[in-house]
This record gives structure tokens, C-alpha cells and sequence, in this order.
């Protein structure tokens, strides 16, 4: 089989994080996951079933962010979540039989069951879907934008029936997440989102993962790589080195690639806003993105509709367009980050094994095959380009990021 054919069966073999078909060798969800009741799935087409879940619906918040401004925030009290933890069946997860071109990646007949969570880490309350033996070594998935935790669908089972535990969550701002006082800032500056994934691994007893991930997670992974390299088993990252240096923003770029970041420059406008805020318009303009930074994926709607209940949170607009604004020095972030920040502007090397992948067909891969960043990782490495292949990696070449992972925790 060609690399490509192997793409699409890793697209194909997938049928959603938390559904369940039929076919192929199946393995028991553990005793304490099984419920009593189920869930009657909609009819979906082309492969994909329905969630084995409903999601909530995201009440209109009821607080005012305050403005980002020069003097920053202290951190805020608050007390515990005042939700429980949904107790919600765990699904299987079939992966039908088929070759594949490397080893038995995508050759098995896999069933995988899977827990939503939540868990009181730091300033947020965060949800995040969870598969493998707990005894496992853990790997944690970090999505980007506009994406959620289904980008990793159909890879994260693949790891854990070999035995690892898969942590998949969703970041601040993104679907079950939740900040646990309204006083909290909504801050998306990159040390605030590396931090929340210090206090996962700190709220679950994790005290070293291998972390993976593309766009935003991917840039989150290496900054915990680079700032707490003791807490990083090792690390794959789509895309390459992401640790953003705002002051380097400031210098402009080839009109092409300017061109593939125009939704970043209309978040700094008034119309930007009121995008984001309408949800008819903030799904156009994400299925949109999707589209142009996979020009080859070609997407079933059901599958955008599964991730783009994750934008509904009540905190997403708000969210995006602080990391967009503080990206290109045009909002503040908080000065309990500061010190990160400038270590971060210093582009730090990252010690710890790496691989990094560019995405072909990715607008936002740099040109050369690493060389703008090969020399930010002092480790073991290794690089690989995935020829006709978009942003969205971990969902379009499955096969690609589980190898990645299996690799890189060998390095």
C-alpha cells in the first residue's frame, strides 16, 4: 500500500472516539465503566456513528471579562467545581481489520473503550476523554484550532491497545472545559495554556507523559518540554517548533503565507468579534479553515459538526481572540506569566526525544524540511515531512501520528 492509500485507510479505519460498530476483535470494557443504560445513536453516514454521549448545552455566561491591561492579574480564589463528574457509559471503539504499511498500526481489529472525565486542575475544570490501561505509560493529546479533542479519534485507541494511556483533553475555551471562577481572565497567551497542562499531570498523579500534538497543542507541548523537560517522556510535534516570540511578530512575511493567516488578522477587528460570537457565522468560518489548511481532506460533514459542538463553550470567542490579539502584541497577558514569557522569547532548546512532522499540504509548514528549527532541538530526533496531507494531521494521517508516537517513545 502507498503512503497515501495508508492515509485513507487510517481516515477510513476510524468511526469516532466514543461510538461503537461492529466487526474485528473486540476487548471488554473494564467492569467499573459499564452502565446500565444506552445511548441511541442518530442516523449517521459514511462510516462515522453518532457520539456515545450527549453533549450539555452551554448555558450564556454570567460574568464580564475584564480588559486586559497593563497591570495584570492576580490569581483569583475559587473553590471547588460545583458539578459532578458525568458518569457516562464507555463506548467501544472498532478499528476493522486492513493492511497497513507499517507493521500492524492500522492491521488489527481494535476495540478501545472510552471515559469522559473531568477533573479540577488549577483555574479550570477540565474535561478530557480518556482510553488504555491506567497503569499504562501516558500519552496526552493536545489538539489545535479550530479542532477538538475527535482529532484524535482514530489514533488514540490505535495506542491504547498497545498498552498506553491515552489522555485526550479539551483546552481552555474548547467543549467540557470550564474556568472555575468567573473572576478568572480569559487568557489564551501561551504560558497560561502550558500551565493548564502542568496542573493536568499534577490533578491526575501523572508525573511524566509523552505529549503530542498539532497548532495550539503542539506549541503547549513544547513549552512544557522546554520550561519542564522533567515532566516530559517524550515529545512529538506537528508542525515543528511553535514557541511563539511576539516581539519576532512584529516582522512581516511573504504575502503567501500572510495570506494563509488572514483569520488571525480579522480576530484584531470589531467584525472578528462579532464573528466569533455568532455561532452561524463561527462555524462557517472554522469549517472554512478547515478546509483551506487540509485542501485534500475531504471531511464528511458529520464529522465537522461532532468537533464544532466544542466551540460552543461559552468561553471560545473569547478565548480565540485573545490568542490571536496577544500573539501579535496587541493584547496584554498577565504578569504571573511573565518570567515564562521571557525565558519562551528566548526560544529555549527542547532536550527531551523528539519527532517532529510537517504536514505537506500544510500552509503554515516551514519551508526547508526543519532547517528553521532543527537547531531548537538538542535531543534524540528525528523529522519526518507526510507528503498530501493538511493541519489536521492526527485525523487525516492517523497511521503517520501513531508511528510518530510509537517511535519517538523509542528514541
Amino acid at each position: 500500500m502507498d503512503r497515501r492509500s495508508f492515509h485513507r485507510a487510517g481516515v477510513a479505519a476510524g468511526t469516532g472516539l466514543f461510538a461503537a460498530t461492529t466487526g474485528g476483535r473486540t476487548y471488554a470494557a473494564p467492569a467499573h465503566q459499564a452502565q446500565a443504560h444506552a445511548y441511541p445513536a442518530p442516523p449517521y453516514s459514511a462510516g462515522y456513528p453518532a457520539p456515545g454521549y450527549a453533549e450539555p448545552g452551554y448555558p450564556a455566561p454570567a460574568y464580564l471579562t475584564p480588559p486586559y491591561g497593563p497591570s495584570g492579574y492576580g490569581a483569583s480564589g475559587y473553590g471547588a467545581p460545583a458539578y459532578p463528574e458525568p458518569g457516562y457509559p464507555a463506548p467501544g471503539y472498532v478499528v476493522q481489520p486492513r493492511a497497513a504499511s507499517y507493521g500492524s498500526v492500522l492491521s488489527d481489529g481494535l476495540v478501545a473503550p472510552w471515559t469522559l472525565r473531568q477533573v479540577a486542575a488549577g483555574e479550570l475544570n477540565i474535561g478530557y476523554a480518556e482510553c488504555g490501561p491506567s497503569d499504562g505509560p501516558v500519552v496526552v493529546c493536545l489538539h489545535g484550532w479550530p479542532y477538538d479533542i475527535h482529532s484524535f479519534a482514530d489514533a488514540a485507541p490505535l495506542l491504547a491497545v498497545r498498552g498506553y494511556r491515552v489522555v485526550v483533553p479539551y483546552l481552555r475555551g474548547h467543549g467540557r472545559t470550564r474556568f472555575r471562577s468567573e473572576r478568572t481572565p480569559r487568557n489564551a497567551q501561551q504560558a497560561a495554556v502550558a500551565h493548564d497542562l502542568v496542573a493536568l499531570l499534577d490533578a491526575l498523579g501523572i508525573s511524566r507523559a509523552l505529549l503530542a500534538g498539532f497548532g495550539w497543542g503542539a506549541r503547549t507541548a513544547a513549552i512544557v518540554a522546554a520550561l519542564r523537560p522533567e515532566r516530559v517522556r517524550a515529545l512529538v510535534s506537528i508542525g515543528g517548533y511553535l514557541i511563539t516570540d511576539v516581539r519576532a511578530q512584529d516582522e512581516p512575511l511573504d504575502a503567501e503565507s500572510e495570506h494563509a493567516w488572514w483569520y488571525q488578522y480579522y480576530f484584531t477587528t470589531e467584525r472578528g468579534r462579532r464573528a466569533l460570537n455568532d455561532r452561524r457565522l463561527r462555524r462557517d468560518l472554522c469549517r472554512l479553515v478547515w478546509q483551506t489548511v487540509s485542501p485534500t481532506w475531504r471531511f464528511e460533514e458529520e464529522v465537522f459538526d461532532r468537533a464544532a459542538t466544542a466551540f460552543d463553550n461559552p468561553d471560545y470567542p473569547e478565548i480565540v481572540l485573545h490568542n490571536y490579539r496577544w500573539r501579535l502584541g496587541l493584547a496584554d497577558g498577565e504578569r504571573r506569566y511573565d518570567a515564562d514569557e521571557r525565558r519562551l522569547a528566548t526560544r529555549p532548546v527542547i532536550t527531551v526525544p523528539a519527532i517532529t512532522l510537517d504536514a505537506g499540504r500544510d500552509p503554515f509548514t516551514a519551508p526547508g524540511s526543519s532547517r528553521a528549527y532543527r537547531d531548537r532541538f538538542v535531543g534524540p530526533y528525528l523529522h519526518r515531512t507526510v507528503d498530501g496531507i493538511g493541519h489536521n494531521l492526527p485525523q487525516e494521517a492517523p497511521g503517520e501520528f501513531v508511528r510518530a508516537v510509537l517511535d519517538a517513545d523509542r528514541l
